[in-house]
């Protein structure tokens, strides 16, 4: 029989190995972008998730060693981060950006995975035993979220680059 604490370590690893197979899904995905826009959002998101990694570790290493689970000091900034650099990118370049059909795939596995990760998280903090476990998964729960909405912006200004900025400037056609 598992023991809750081998639960939790399970699940544990499982986060680990998401987050690094994340982190190198995004390295290599901004290594294959062909636009700045695309090099520095997936760049910016890989470092997110070797923090998150990083994160998973530390907690394994506490809980194994049964100390339950540890108060943790992950304090996400609710994408807002992420948000400026991919504001301040686009503004700086603007609709003259092209996106091959393969880089748009990759932006669609890669909402995928965020996809996963917020249900696994999600699904994480509701049956949470620690309290600081639950606000742990609920905090990146919230930030994979955060990056898969980015991502999807990501996706609309690659696809169409001046309906993107006609859509979040929200231009009238008043007349006026």
């Amino acid at each position: 029989m598992i023991t809750e604490q081998g639960k939790i370590l399970e699940a544990l690893k499982i986060a680990i190995d998401m987050e690094s197979e994340g982190k190198e899904c995004y390295q290599q995905a901004s290594q294959g972008s062909g636009n700045e826009v695309g090099r520095k959002l997936l760049q910016s998101l890989a470092l997110e998730e070797e923090v998150h990694r990083r994160k998973f570790i530390e907690i394994y290493s506490a809980i194994q060693k049964r100390r339950g689970w540890p108060a943790t000091d992950f304090q996400p900034d609710k994408g807002k981060r992420l948000r400026a650099l991919f504001a301040r990118t686009c503004q700086a370049i603007g609709v003259n950006v092209k996106a091959l059909p393969a880089e748009l795939d990759v932006i669609t596995a890669a909402i995928d995975k965020e996809k996963k990760s917020f249900d696994l998280y999600n699904h994480q903090s509701q049956k949470a035993t620690y309290d600081a476990e639950r606000d742990f998964y609920e905090a990146l729960a919230a930030e994979e979220r955060e990056h898969e909405l980015v991502l999807l912006d990501y996706y609309e200004y690659l696809a169409d680059p001046a309906d993107f900025f006609t859509k979040t400037e929200h231009h009238s056609l008043d007349g006026g």
